[in-house]
């Protein structure tokens, strides 16, 4: 009996040890849970950082396809071809001109300059397309400004790039863009045609520089589809000149066509036309705003009227 009870002592003393390696056991999911919740606090730092990557990532793609923002202020909103000041725009600049895209591939038909046929100035350079011929931004940029003019564009789109220029297309079917859309160089931006004054389907195209409308000439070589160089220097003396890198018959056309060129400037006096403004001639003659209003003996509060002849000398 004795036996048998020492036996069971034995026994119960094993199965009571048991226990307790047992509880130990339980015991020891504490440390294992403590693992398990640094895990998970590394799994979610981790998740943390790669939500930084992506979202840094987001910012530098949305950098890349967005140009500066301050170039988006002055007369931003206006609904005018040319929203700046005279006294805002600079003697000289340099624009870069990499990264283009023609506009269209299409000959020149009509180059820039002064039209004795018409008495004004044609302030861009037209290239010959066929009716609903996609139109490509020359830069990368932002679509200012998508309107229509009876008289004169037609359907036209304005954009403005980061490297300072304005292009503006001209007699379109269609805009195929929206303003303060951001566009790439060599996006479809619009359909050609023969909207507004025009004879047939064509692209008015022109590039200007706060609001001075450059001999697009002077920036591309449109026989060759390329930019005369990288850069193009803007200069209120010579932004009515194409360069001396342009094709010899295009040069010559414009030359021709052009009132700014040695022993052309005979022209004394310029009688004004319906929707002229004394800013738009001055700039037609080479010349500003005040100068012209100093020959014509005006006060900065008078009018000018069609018809009314000015002198220019």
């Amino acid at each position: 009996m004795i036996r048998f009870r020492n036996i069971f002592g034995a026994a119960l003393l094993m199965a009571i040890t048991a226990t307790g390696v047992s509880a130990q056991k339980i015991v020891s999911k504490a440390a294992h849970s403590d693992m398990h919740k640094q895990l998970l606090a590394n799994q979610a730092k981790n998740k943390d950082q790669i939500r930084l990557v992506e979202k840094n990532t987001f910012i530098d793609l949305i950098d890349d396809l967005e140009p500066e923002l301050d170039i988006y202020t002055e007369g931003w909103n206006s609904k005018a071809v040319n929203p700046f000041k005279e006294a805002d725009v600079p003697n000289s600049k340099v624009i870069d001109v990499t990264g283009y895209f023609m506009p269209v591939p299409g000959r020149v038909t009509s180059n820039y300059g002064y039209r004795a046929k018409f008495g004004r100035m044609h302030k861009g350079i037209d290239l010959a397309i066929r009716s609903n011929d996609t139109i490509y931004a020359a830069f990368d940029g932002k679509v200012r400004l998508t309107a229509y003019e009876a008289r004169g564009y037609g359907n036209y789109v304005i954009l403005r790039h980061p490297n300072g220029l304005e292009t503006v297309y001209g007699h379109l079917n269609k805009h195929l863009v929206k303003p303060n859309q951001t566009v790439k160089a060599g996006e479809p931006i619009g359909l050609g045609g023969s909207t507004g004054r025009s004879t047939g389907p064509h692209l008015h195209f022109e590039t200007r520089f706060m609001g001075y409308a450059i001999n697009p000439s002077a920036i591309f070589d449109f026989a060759n589809h390329t930019t005369h160089t990288d850069t193009y220097t803007f200069s209120k003396s010579t932004y009515t000149k194409p360069r001396n890198f342009a094709p010899s018959k295009n040069l010559a056309r414009a030359e021709k066509e052009n009132p700014y060129k040695k022993g052309n400037d005979s022209k004394t006096t310029y009688t004004v036309k319906r929707g002229d403004t004394l800013s738009s001639i001055a700039r037609s003659y080479g010349m500003s705003a005040t100068t012209l209003r100093k020959i014509n003996r005006l006060a900065s509060s008078d009018k000018i009227q069609a018809g009314q002849v000015l002198k220019l000398k």
